[in-house]
């Protein structure tokens, strides 16, 4: 479903994802795993179009897609949700869901319908849905991007690090609904340095370290791997 072939990334002089080639099935969960700084999140903002590719190929169902912009890879169904949590702080919970929606608002019964089913899913939301996102918690703001993501019916999912600043009773809540939408069929591709959270989900993991892959196997097999915890994984 999703080919990336020597994909490199570069910042000025700096090439931060070097050779990266990795592939991810429709219906898989993908991980990539690697400490701060390995080019995990260098590598998902360039699928999702936000950073060039100085090198490299990305396909999409067979098409080359490694120029695209975001616009075009969400109309192809590739959603994205960063590590800012970018929410619009001024707009309600409600009207945040309704925006992740926006490329398919003419559905006005699928996107209503949709939302309810957001709600039932992180009922913490449906609690706040008046409330201004901007004075959600973190760990709110987080279920909040995620479910704004999923409004738009994605075929796969990017997530950025889930998990990163959030206390750990709301990281086990966010992993349990990845494990919600991954049964649910959905293709998802999770960049994360909590390695034993992500492992727990995950079909297949890649292990980076300064901009290249150094192993690659199913989840059990990179969970087993001593000495992959020991030299490259966090957490």
């Amino acid at each position: 479903m999703l080919e990336i072939s020597g994909l490199q990334v570069a910042y000025g002089a700096v090439r931060a994802v070097r050779d990266v080639s990795l592939n991810i099935a429709e219906g898989d969960l993908v991980a990539l795993l690697g400490a701060n700084g390995a080019g995990k999140s260098s590598t998902l903002m360039c699928v999702a179009g936000a950073l060039p590719a100085a090198a490299g190929l990305i396909r999409l169902d067979g098409q080359d897609v490694t120029s695209a912009r975001p616009e075009t890879m969400a109309r192809k169904g590739v959603a994205t949700v960063p590590e800012t949590r970018d929410v619009f702080p001024d707009l309600t919970v409600g009207e945040n869901l309704l925006l992740g929606a926006y490329i398919r608002r003419s559905d006005t019964q699928g996107v209503a319908e949709d939302r309810a089913k957001m709600f039932d899913m992180f009922p913490v939301l449906a609690e706040r849905r008046a409330q201004a996102a901007g004075t959600l918690s973190g760990g709110e703001q987080q279920m909040l991007v995620i479910a704004r993501a999923i409004m738009s019916r994605p075929r796969i999912l990017l997530l950025d690090e889930p998990s990163l600043g959030l206390a750990p009773t709301i990281v086990d809540r966010i992993f349990e609904m990845i494990s919600v939408l991954k049964r649910s069929g959905l293709t998802i591709l999770l960049v994360e340095q909590n390695a034993s959270k992500a492992l727990t989900v995950a079909d297949r993991a890649y292990v980076m370290r300064l901009g290249r892959v150094e192993a690659e196997g199913t989840a059990t097999e990179i969970a087993a791997a001593t000495d992959l915890r020991s030299l490259y994984l966090a957490g």
